[in-house]
């Protein structure tokens, strides 16, 4: 496998000064339209922000003869050794085919993966013991809760493999943002451009929004035309952009 090429801190800290909903947009521009994680939502309303490289863990339907309670004695059960390889600042996304009735993993599992420097969890599935989620310093990203362990359902198989997760193709070393509003996955070489491009259409959009709470139509405004953005433009000399901001075509 090739190693990928780095991203750079700076294009990390800028994506986590912008939102789903703007990296969306950004990735639409590039023809990319299914880049949301529909249905996947933070646990904890205090932690949503998070960015970093995607980890991936793949699931299948688990089957009785095999996925009992006596498998969990295996220090290297697969679900296990994901958990212990996540690395600092990486985020754990798990595909468990949008299946909710069986937790994918708790609490236990989560806060090793936080004593590991983990940056966070998607999941389309569902985590059990979620009360301890609202007071675990971790963004987590679901679509349920269940308290039936994740012999129910699910039989963990592969690690750092492509996966779907809701609807979505995550490749290991994407890069994953999440707000308030959920999850979104931008490919790895496309992170230093979208990230610049991010920040400059909510940098314009704050201009525009001054205007709209102003009292003014949209005509002309949003979108903008060429007087307002000249008017941006003189604005945006009083209000420069955030400093760390990254070059587009740069990583």
């Amino acid at each position: 496998m090739n190693t990928p090429s780095p991203v750079s801190a700076a294009t990390l800290e800028a994506l986590r000064h912008v939102s789903t909903a703007t990296v969306t947009t950004q990735l639409m521009g590039h023809g990319l339209r299914n880049t949301y994680l529909q249905g996947v939502l933070p646990l904890n309303p205090a932690q949503t922000r998070m960015v970093g490289e995607a980890f991936t863990l793949r699931y299948i339907p688990s089957r009785e003869d095999i996925d009992v309670l006596s498998i969990f004695q295996d220090y290297d059960h697969p679900q296990r050794r994901a958990i212990e390889s996540v690395g600092a600042d990486t985020i754990l996304v798990i595909d468990a085919r949008g299946q909710t009735r069986s937790a994918c993993l708790g609490r236990i599992l989560a806060l090793r993966l936080l004593r590991c420097g983990g940056a966070g969890i998607v999941t389309d599935g569902s985590v059990r013991d979620s009360p301890g989620f609202l007071t675990l310093d971790l963004p987590t990203f679901a679509a349920g809760v269940s308290a039936t362990t994740v012999l129910g359902q699910h039989h963990a198989v592969d690690m750092q493999v492509p996966i779907g997760c809701a609807g979505v193709a995550v490749y290991p070393g994407d890069i994953i943002v999440g707000d308030g509003e959920g999850v979104a996955c931008i490919p790895r070489h496309l992170a230093a451009e979208v990230a610049d491009a991010a920040v400059r259409q909510e940098h314009l959009e704050e201009f525009v929004v001054s205007r709209i709470e102003a009292g003014e139509a949209l005509r002309g405004i949003y979108p903008p035309n060429e007087q307002t953005l000249a008017d941006y433009q003189r604005w945006a000399e009083q209000h420069p952009l955030a400093s760390g901001t990254p070059d587009a075509g740069t990583s």
